[in-house]
């Protein structure tokens, strides 16, 4: 019998780590129509089925959950040349970041040349967008996200809080007048905040943890545009302090009130301990460190 092609084996452990085959292409960077064909390819040689389609995507078969435990026992020795290489040549391959949009576009990328200068042979990917990739589902090496996972092969730590204000733009509060108290947003104020049916995640739904019943005429599924819309003074919206405070055009409103969030380092257990994983890791947290007093408080 020929011997198995290594590269159908990682393909086998995508599938069999993200439950979908499109998840899978998404964390190889394939097409699909190529994994699907190279996991095909890879239950002729062997003869068996490995996976059943369900309406959720696929699911192991018993001949699929045997060969698991084998293709990860060699996944980890493969990790294992590469993090021994690694310490002799430097960090090479890739590391993929997953954050939130604002903490990634607006915190992290003036901190992002010096680390990728630090290690040029290292390919860096920031995913910072609406949603988060998983560590769980090998989606990303890391992941900054806004709660604690509560089930899952990862490790997981607090990475830094940060704090949440009103804020509008000088012209706004010129023409409109400035509220004492966040009751007083209810009547001759415009608000801006997120789509409510597109929150990804429930930590940001905050209005009405300022006055209940608040409700945002100008809505925006992304942070950036709302930050830009309270910037050119079409309303008051909440602003993390590291994207509002580096302007002099933005002014706190009712500053006796904020809200207090934490963000949460996510590794996958079988991977933090890589070398590119580990400088990640020091990296965010030596990021967060040095920008504290923007994270949590301009004064």
């Amino acid at each position: 019998m020929q011997d198995i092609n290594w590269n159908d084996l990682r393909v086998f452990l995508a599938v069999a780590t993200a439950g979908q085959i499109g998840r899978a292409a998404v964390a190889l960077k394939v097409d699909p129509t190529t994994l699907g064909r190279r996991l095909r390819r890879l239950e002729q040689h062997l003869e068996v089925r490995l996976f059943e389609r369900t309406r959720d995507g696929q699911s192991l078969t018993e001949a699929g959950e045997a060969l698991l435990s084998k293709a990860e026992a060699m996944a980890e020795a493969a990790r294992g040349i590469d993090e021994s290489l690694s310490s002799k040549s430097g960090l090479s391959g890739s590391l993929r970041l997953s954050v939130a949009e604002g903490f990634g576009s607006q915190f992290l990328t003036p901190h992002l040349a010096a680390f990728a200068n630090a290690h040029p042979n290292l390919v860096i990917e920031l995913i910072a967008n609406s949603g988060f990739l998983s560590p769980s589902r090998r989606e990303a090496d890391i992941a900054v996200m806004l709660s604690r996972p509560k089930a899952g092969p990862i490790l997981s730590r607090k990475l830094s809080d940060y704090r949440l204000m009103l804020f509008a733009s000088k012209d706004y509060l010129s023409r409109k007048g400035t509220p004492e108290k966040p009751s007083d947003l209810e009547q001759g104020h415009t608000l801006i905040s997120y789509v409510p049916e597109l929150l990804y995640a429930p930590e940001l739904n905050y209005l009405d943890e300022f006055h209940a019943g608040l409700k945002a005429q100008l809505r925006s599924s992304s942070i950036n545009a709302q930050y830009r819309l309270i910037a050119e003074g079409a309303g008051i919206g909440v602003l993390p302090f590291f994207i509002a405070y580096p302007s002099d055009d933005l002014q706190v409103v009712c500053p006796d009130q904020s809200i207090l969030r934490s963000f949460w380092l996510i590794t996958h257990q079988d991977t933090q301990n890589l070398a590119k994983v580990r400088a990640g890791k020091d990296w965010l947290t030596a990021c967060v460190k040095s920008g504290r007093d923007q994270l949590i408080s301009p004064h």
